[in-house]
């Protein structure tokens, strides 16, 4: 975060493509466009920009009361889902001798471009603004030489005859732009895909999450990528098999047939809570499940050869998937931090409406066993090679 000299500095100066100063405290959209369009850095400065809450288009100081409240609900928008891919944010309350004002630091994005509602917010100087078609692919190209994560990888061989293309044409893209940005796009559906981070125009093929959303078989590619559903009949791994499914395929078709599944899996009934009252309870929540299974999806080593496995045993439900703990979330700050082992995939699921906000996924699914009367899910953590979440049924 700047000094409070600098801050003095940006304040004194004229309104650039690094500061965005306002005195509202409520608008959201303005907020969030900020935050996008200093997360595209289009001047490539690779430098922060500074929404500076608090303070008037001269640069004084407003005089706003700056609460928990605000700084909370600026910090919010990181995780909010509507920009993606996740913005770096920092927020802060820092003090002048005039007043206090609010500052989110917002720092350049490694995937850019960053969109918010389906739209690409840019800065150039003073002006703000929707990106142009050429800007956009100035963005997109930056992406491809800053791709640093294994889903913006190109999946090669995988060219666009490996492709369903109307999975995107029909399911993603109008998820993913905004209508009017739709009806004024003239570009071929490859393009399109280049500017989603989906199509690596340089190798002519489509990224690791444009294979793992589109391709007719993402085995081909990897081959860990299915959910293996068993249900036993006993306690143990040894216990006869009740019943037994793999969900593979295209991502877009795996998590729309596996939230179906999900829906008749776990059967509700009403059950007296006092003499005058029922509430309606399941052995397992299926919205705790969901998230955790969503989780795990999301979070998964796709260049691992294990599928994401999902076992339920005559008295718990136990969902593991390859790959450990990621970047900054460790034992000692699980489940506090979170950090994106696959950040495309993570925003494609939002896309799709299986993840509404970031990071809130553990903390959704620990609300809902208590609602509904099983203990807390509990989380096997220390191992590098996989991920293991265990859900213990409630009685009923």
């Amino acid at each position: 975060m700047l000094t409070l000299e600098e801050l003095l500095e940006l304040l004194n100066d004229i309104e650039s493509y690094r500061v965005e100063r306002t005195v509202t405290t409520v608008d959201t959209d303005k907020f969030c466009q900020a935050i996008c369009a200093f997360a595209n850095d289009m001047p490539d400065s690779k430098m922060p920009g500074y929404l500076v809450v608090g303070a008037k288009d001269d640069g004084s100081i407003a005089g706003i009361d700056i609460t928990d409240r605000l700084l909370q609900n600026l910090a919010s928008h990181r995780d909010s889902g509507q920009i993606v891919p996740l913005p770096a944010i920092n927020v802060e309350k820092m003090s002048l001798p005039a007043g206090d004002v609010a500052v989110v630091e917002v720092l350049p994005s490694d995937m850019p471009p960053v969109r918010y509602k389906g739209r690409i917010h840019i800065r150039t100087g003073p002006r703000k603004g929707i990106a142009t078609e050429q800007e956009e692919r100035v963005l997109s190209e930056r992406r491809v030489n800053n791709a640093k994560t294994f889903d913006l990888q190109p999946c090669l061989d995988c060219d666009s005859e490996q492709l369903v293309l109307s999975l995107f044409q029909l399911d993603y893209r109008t998820a993913a732009v905004a209508p009017e940005i739709l009806e004024e796009n003239n570009r071929d559906t490859l393009e399109q895909m280049v500017s989603l981070g989906l199509w690596d125009k340089r190798n002519g093929c489509a990224t690791n999450i444009g294979a793992l959303l589109f391709s007719q078989s993402p085995l081909n590619w990897f081959p860990g990528a299915y959910i293996q559903y068993v249900r036993y009949d006993g306690t143990e791994l040894e216990s006869e098999v009740r019943d037994e499914r793999r969900f593979s395929g295209d991502l877009i078709t795996v998590l729309r047939e596996l939230d179906a599944f999900l829906r008749t899996l776990f059967p509700t009934r009403p059950v007296a809570v006092s003499p005058l009252r029922e509430e309606t309870r399941s052995l397992y929540p299926m919205g705790a499940i969901r998230e955790l299974l969503m989780n795990a999806i999301m979070h998964r080593d796709y260049q691992a050869n294990s599928p994401v496995r999902f076992y339920q045993f005559a008295d718990r439900i136990e969902i593991q998937n390859p790959g450990g703990l990621y970047g900054e979330a460790t034992i000692a700050n699980f489940p506090r931090q979170n950090a994106y082992r696959n950040p495309k995939v993570a925003e494609a699921m939002n896309v799709l409406g299986y993840v509404n906000r970031f990071g809130r996924g553990i903390a959704k699914a620990q609300e809902s066993l208590q609602k509904n009367g099983n203990p807390p899910a509990g989380f096997d953590i220390d191992q590098t090679q996989f991920f293991l979440v265990t859900i213990r049924e409630t009685e009923i």
